[in-house]
């Protein structure tokens, strides 16, 4: 399976599974709020040019499989998916305050690791398995 990019001067085959959650591991993340993200998300990712394999958005955390440039900084991406994401679903579900103690949507770690194409199949698998856990 050849999953190889390129630009002019550039070939690249960069992909990082990334996990995140909510403060406390609360379940917050039903219906329409879970319509949301994912439509957020990918605007986010057209907007940075990256693109997204795989995802989910489990009632307590978010896994997202990227393909992204190796200029690019996972730890930045993470920065601007979890800003805007708490952001826009503050706007629009103010109660997600009350439901977290306070105004903080995420905890403050994650989890990124990267991907080979050999472990790529163990990934889709795994994320594909919460996905019916999560319904």
């Amino acid at each position: 399976m050849n999953d190889t990019n390129s630009l002019a001067h550039t070939k690249w085959n960069c992909k990082y599974h990334i996990v995140f959650a909510p403060k406390y591991r609360r379940k917050v993340f039903f219906g329409e709020k879970r319509r949301e993200i994912g439509k957020i998300l990918r605007q986010l990712c057209e907007w940075k040019k990256v693109n997204i394999v795989e995802a989910e958005v489990c009632p307590d955390h978010i896994h997202l499989l990227l393909d992204c440039k190796p200029q690019f900084f996972i730890s930045d991406m993470i920065k601007i998916m979890k800003g805007n994401l708490a952001r826009q679903l503050f706007l629009s579900h103010p109660e997600l305050k009350r439901e977290l103690w306070g105004g903080h949507l995420w905890n403050p770690s994650y989890c990124a690791v990267t991907v080979s194409d050999r472990s790529r199949e163990q990934v889709l698998a795994y994320i594909e398995g919460q996905k019916e856990k999560s319904r």
